[in-house]
């Protein structure tokens, strides 16, 4: 519920603060007093555009703030979806700022947000219904939110909600697969040859300098020959060899030995040494006839690497970086194809869920079919009570037929049905849909027939009602109050009104007028007690003429009223 509205600089209102109650609240006021602009307040704050004109005279900024009281369950997840936060507790403070510069701003407890966003929140708490402003009534979502909730039929309506969330949610996978295939299967492509290519070569790891040097060692097959065969000669096989010099100098000192015991010593490292150069021989002339030239092998070595240079220069690796990215290969292609293969589930799965989706908009349409005629006639009878005998009201529901493919075929967002609210409101008239309605007060009953019928069953727990009272006399002017006051039970209820009977049947009673203040002009807004709400009932009744017999009326009128006074949630 609302509890407080502050409006600050808008037009002829300078400073005005209301703290509002539970159940039925009626505002009245003499014409032009400013009602309106109340109500334009109450419009800004919910998200309406607005203007610079708006603003007071000699004024920069219009302020607007409004206090509601959240009910436990009343559209809080919803609002905490939009806010994108968890509520503290449950005030939800609503601001709107608009400068002379035409810059508009929106908070919710104190935390910016877009206009937009106040604008939903708003549809979430209120509903005002006057002058054109019944947007809600007017959506065929909303009426089919108004059915669904007279015939209780919210599990129908979820299970197809989700159901239809769930088909979404394949499609949009089903898409960004599908829309991806064509570039999948080209990298499938790719993987696939890639990984043959580099499977056909073999790659080695340190494979490169090895063939580098194997080719250096092919290609100088005959220099190397030449050194070991020179080598060989000059340490072994010639005459004047270097075996030959040791054996020599050996056997000189092993003759000399027997003057000093030290050369003993120096003919055993010549020994040694003599068997060390024999072994260089050998190993040289093994050489020689491992260096033998081998033209074919050094074309392939040439091959070889060549070949490998081609796959570094073509991927841009080192052989042992390919070796590395072959391995990644086999999981890329794995992931390549189960995304092709969940493109199959997908699809199967979709066609599944989009059978189960038509099976629940039908028995969905089949129970809304079963409640539509018992809406209307109902609230044709509120529409009988509110002056309006000879209206006929109808809920035509006009099936929206699904289509075969799961894919893209259409999703309705409540169902396979639209919902047209149609009012004859005349004898002789043609049946027209709600929102083509002329009269602002033939909607506005409408609508209190409608919240009527519904009490209890509707989200919205704010019920704003202008011009209701429109070309309605005294007699249906009790009526009215008694549905408003019973609206008030399950409802806050705000209602501008030109009529006492209406009037006398809030629970809580405010007066608009304006005043001067030096030069200026400015509306006031003043919660009435009960001697000043019986002036202001008799001024309703009789104006600048009214005596203390037409007071007496104004106390019985309130008197009678007050049997039929119900105590609203949230007031004791």
């Amino acid at each position: 519920m609302l509890r407080e509205l502050f409006v600050q600089n808008l037009a002829l209102i300078e400073d005005v603060r209301v703290e509002l109650e539970p159940g039925f609240c009626a505002w009245t006021g003499e014409t032009g007093a400013g009602k309106s602009l109340l109500l334009g307040a109450l419009g800004l704050l919910l998200g309406d555009r607005g203007s610079s004109e708006l603003l007071r005279t000699g004024t920069d900024e219009l302020r607007i703030t409004g206090r509601s009281e959240l009910e436990p369950t009343e559209n809080r997840a919803e609002i905490e979806r939009l806010l994108e936060t968890k509520l503290e507790d449950e005030d939800l403070i609503l601001s709107r700022r608009l400068n002379r510069n035409g810059r508009s701003q929106a908070y919710v407890n104190d935390q910016p947000v877009a206009v937009s966003t106040l604008k939903q929140i708003g549809s979430l708490l209120v509903d005002i219904h006057g002058q054109r402003e019944s947007e809600s009534l007017l959506q065929p979502a909303y009426q089919l939110q108004l059915l669904d909730a007279y015939g209780n039929l919210e599990e129908y309506r979820q299970q197809y909600l989700d159901l239809a969330a769930e088909v979404r949610g394949l499609r949009r996978r089903h898409a960004t697969l599908t829309a991806e295939r064509q570039q999948r299967q080209r990298e499938l492509s790719l993987v696939r040859f890639e990984r043959e290519e580099l499977d056909e070569v073999r790659l080695e790891p340190g494979e490169v300098p090895e063939l580098q040097q194997e080719r250096e060692r092919l290609a100088n097959a005959q220099s190397l020959q030449a050194l070991a065969a020179r080598g060989v000669a000059q340490l072994y096989d010639d005459e004047g060899s270097v075996v030959e010099l040791i054996g020599k100098l050996q056997r000189d000192a092993e003759n000399w030995s027997r003057l000093d015991g030290e050369l003993e010593e120096v003919v055993r490292r010549l020994e040694d040494l003599q068997s060390e150069v024999q072994d260089v021989a050998n190993t040289l002339r093994h050489l020689e006839q491992r260096w033998e030239a081998d033209p074919e092998r050094l074309d392939e070595v040439e091959r070889r690497l060549q070949s490998l240079r081609r796959l570094e220069n073509k991927y841009g690796k080192s052989v042992d970086d390919l070796i590395i990215y072959r391995l990644t290969l086999d999981e890329k292609e794995q992931r390549l194809q189960q995304q092709e293969d969940d493109l199959g589930s997908i699809q199967a799965e979709l066609a599944i869920v989009y059978g189960q989706l038509k099976e629940a908009a039908a028995e969905l349409s089949k129970q809304r079919r079963k409640v539509a005629k018992k809406l209307a006639t109902e609230t044709q009878r509120q529409l009988a009570d509110l002056g309006m005998a000879e209206a006929k009201l109808d809920a035509v529901l006009e099936p929206i037929a699904l289509g075969d493919d799961p894919t893209s075929s259409e999703v309705p967002s409540w169902g396979a049905d639209q919902l047209e609210l149609t009012l004859a409101a005349n004898p002789g008239e043609p049946a027209r849909p709600l929102r083509k309605v002329a009269s602002g007060g033939e909607l506005s009953r409408t609508m209190l027939a409608l919240k009527t019928v519904l009490a209890g069953h509707d989200r919205l727990g704010i019920l704003v009602f202008d011009e209701i009272d429109a070309n309605v006399g005294g007699r249906l002017g009790d009526v009215l109050g008694q549905k408003l006051a019973a609206l008030g039970q399950t409802h806050q209820v705000i209602c501008v009104t030109h009529l006492p009977q209406v009037a006398s049947y809030a629970r809580h009673h405010w007066t608009i007028h304006k005043k001067r203040r030096g030069n200026r002009t400015t509306t006031t807004i003043e919660a009435l007690g009960e001697e000043a709400r019986l002036e202001e009932l008799a001024s309703m009744l009789r104006g600048e003429a009214r005596g203390e017999t037409t007071r007496q009326e104004a106390a019985a009128m309130l008197q009678a009223a007050r049997r039929c006074w119900y105590t609203p949630r949230g007031e004791s």
